[in-house]
């Protein structure tokens, strides 16, 4: 499976991939920009071409009947916006040998001013690395920016992360926001 989704995504699809993943058995992984349904069919073979476990953090409204089997099939997960969600993921990893929970911090595929701050606090809740993914139209290129491993300060690891996406173009660039926290 690894080796087909790595030949759709670099020979038929065209994309290139950058930075390799780090040996790590948990992280939170950070995927942006999110502006288009492709980032999720894109993010998905170069996921599966990593050979890591992970699951996919996806909206709870599309988690009713039929799309939601389609979805669990899938590996994702509905989000609630409740502390109690942070955790539930900190239990997901506890619970896990090797686990790696994917999402978009922008949570919208629409412009966003602020986004979302759970993936931090869910990394630091579990005590496990956050993973800054990145896929970029312009250059045609998925991968891997950097991993943040001890997340100590949001404002700091908020500000690294825009910096880190400041040169990524989204499909719709329009979509995409980049928030800097002083």
């Amino acid at each position: 499976m690894k080796a087909i989704s790595r030949f759709i995504l670099t020979g038929v699809l065209g994309w290139k991939i950058k930075g390799g993943f780090p040996d790590i058995k948990k992280s939170v992984i950070i995927f942006a920009p999110h502006t288009s349904y492709w980032d999720g069919l894109y993010g998905k073979l170069y996921l599966i071409q990593l050979g890591i476990k992970y699951k996919f953090l996806s909206k709870k409204e599309f988690f009713k009947f039929p799309l939601k089997y389609f979805f669990r099939i899938f590996g994702s997960i509905p989000v609630y916006k409740n502390k109690t969600y942070i955790d539930y993921i900190a239990v997901l990893f506890n619970n896990s040998k090797d686990l790696h929970i994917v999402l978009s911090p922008e949570g919208h595929l629409a412009k966003v001013t602020r986004w979302k701050k759970g993936y931090y606090y869910m990394a630091e809740k579990a005590n496990v690395p956050i993973v800054v993914s990145f896929i970029d139209y312009k250059n045609k290129e998925i991968g891997i920016k950097k991993v943040i491993y001890n997340p100590t300060n949001i404002g700091i690891v908020r500000n690294e992360i825009a910096e880190l996406y400041s040169d990524v173009t989204a499909k719709y660039p329009e979509n995409f926001s980049l928030e800097i926290k002083k």
